[in-house]
């Protein structure tokens, strides 16, 4: 992939010349994510990136496309996660915008609007490669393997704490909620760690009490919150904290987790586990990676929007540097050619290392990318990567059980592909709330 990273580019940027693009059209990129409501963790903050990403890749000339440079213009939506909203959007970013890329969240938002995508041949990403189909082949997820990288984490306990064995989890039934519960139900499960309680619960629930209550009378090592929304993730923290708990926690995301080191204390936060690091980290220092330089990223980013690093903050601008090293390849903006080129490109460097195409087995197409991800400890009351685990050896080994847990709770493509909609038969392993 072409060394041509947003880092990159802002650390050199003095040494450029400016080149006008006033004479040509903006390239028009589409944010149709939420910006407010209970999920606006997942959304706002990468708005925010893919700003910094732009402003960026304009002073330094706009995009190359044979031979002339286009400026790069971010188009925002606010979906909330409704799926309504998310078609309203789509309707106005398509037809009247003339967007030529499509930068998501997914889940369920995403599945009212892919009829309408595909047959507009609109290069879509996700965040969820759940999301993922034969029938969607403009769709892709090139950043963000959620919720497969989960098993990392769980891996590393594994290893590392041994004596850790009951677990109780818990998730909210939705296209986020559930792909999370079946990738931790597989992944405890071929660390031979038993689960003594379940709990799915309605995604609009806000009662802490009831959901963690349960999940504490079971007696656990182990506390696990899936991918809870962010004020879920904090009122369950804060919920053990004041019943005692003394175990381990591990979520996928664990945003502002600053906050609840202060509402909870540094020694019950310690050793919590999750999925994504600060940039500023010390081993990112160290590792290759399309940014090259995350730190300084991680800086302007703090600068320009203070105390709203989350977990998503890097990942649309890292979709958005793929598809720019794509754009550049074909000298296009059409779906198919740029789509091709990403292809072409073969094993691609995505945010922690090199990635290849993967997805068939398990979603019906090679369209979301694979590699390395970060496992992620609080010490001291600071994030720190303490691992880069590789996703596709753990496939390689237990890619039959994560595919059997998929189809329990009904997230296979095909599966979907009957239901219309991610709503199964919900399996719980022990009574569901």
């Amino acid at each position: 992939m072409a060394p041509s990273s947003f880092a990159h580019r802002l650390a050199i940027s003095s040494s450029f010349p400016r080149l006008s693009v006033g004479m040509n059209e903006p390239v028009r990129v589409g944010f149709l994510a939420p910006l407010s409501g209970p999920v606006q963790s997942w959304g706002l903050p990468g708005l925010n990136g893919c700003q910094i990403w732009a402003d960026s890749l304009n002073r330094n000339g706009g995009l190359m496309i044979s031979g002339r440079r286009y400026p790069i213009e971010i188009l925002p939506y606010d979906c909330g996660y409704d799926g309504d909203r998310a078609m309203a959007g789509a309707q106005q970013l398509v037809e009247k915008n003339g967007v030529r890329l499509l930068l998501m969240l997914g889940g369920d938002t995403i599945t009212p609007i892919l009829d309408y995508l595909a047959e507009r041949r609109i290069l879509t990403s996700t965040l969820l490669p759940s999301d993922l189909s034969p029938d969607t082949p403009y769709l892709i997820a090139p950043s963000e393997l959620h919720p497969i990288y989960n098993v990392t984490g769980v891996d590393w306990l594994a290893r590392h704490r041994p004596r850790l064995r009951k677990v109780a989890l818990c998730s909210q039934k939705d296209a986020l909620g559930l792909p999370s519960l079946a990738t931790y139900r597989a992944a405890f499960g071929a660390a031979d760690m038993p689960l003594v309680k379940e709990i799915q619960y309605p995604a609009d629930c806000t009662d802490a009490a009831a959901i963690v209550q349960p999940m504490l009378e079971a007696e656990p090592d182990i506390l696990c919150w899936c991918t809870s929304y962010t004020p879920m993730v904090h009122a369950m923290t804060e919920y053990a904290h004041q019943q005692g708990f003394k175990g381990q926690i591990i979520s996928c995301t664990l945003d502002h987790y600053e906050l609840l080191v202060a509402r909870t204390s540094v020694e019950f936060m310690e050793g919590t586990i999750f999925q994504f690091p600060d940039f500023d980290d010390p081993l990112l220092r160290e590792k290759s990676f399309f940014f090259n330089q995350p730190h300084v990223f991680f800086e302007e980013y703090n600068r320009r929007f203070p105390d709203s690093w989350s977990a998503v903050s890097w990942e649309y601008a890292a979709i958005l540097d793929i598809w720019h090293s794509a754009v550049e390849k074909c000298n296009s903006v059409n779906s198919v050619s740029v789509l091709a080129a990403m292809k072409q490109l073969g094993h691609v460097s995505h945010a922690f290392g090199p990635a290849h195409w993967w997805g068939e087995d398990m979603f019906g197409i090679d369209n979301a990318l694979v590699g390395d991800w970060p496992v992620v400890s609080i010490q001291e009351g600071k994030a720190r990567v303490v691992d880069f685990g590789s996703i596709p050896d753990w496939l390689a080994r237990h890619g039959g059980a994560l595919k059997e847990e998929m189809s329990a709770l009904g997230q296979l493509w095909d599966q979907r592909l009957t239901t219309g909609a991610a709503q199964p038969h919900f399996n719980a392993r022990t009574p569901a709330l």
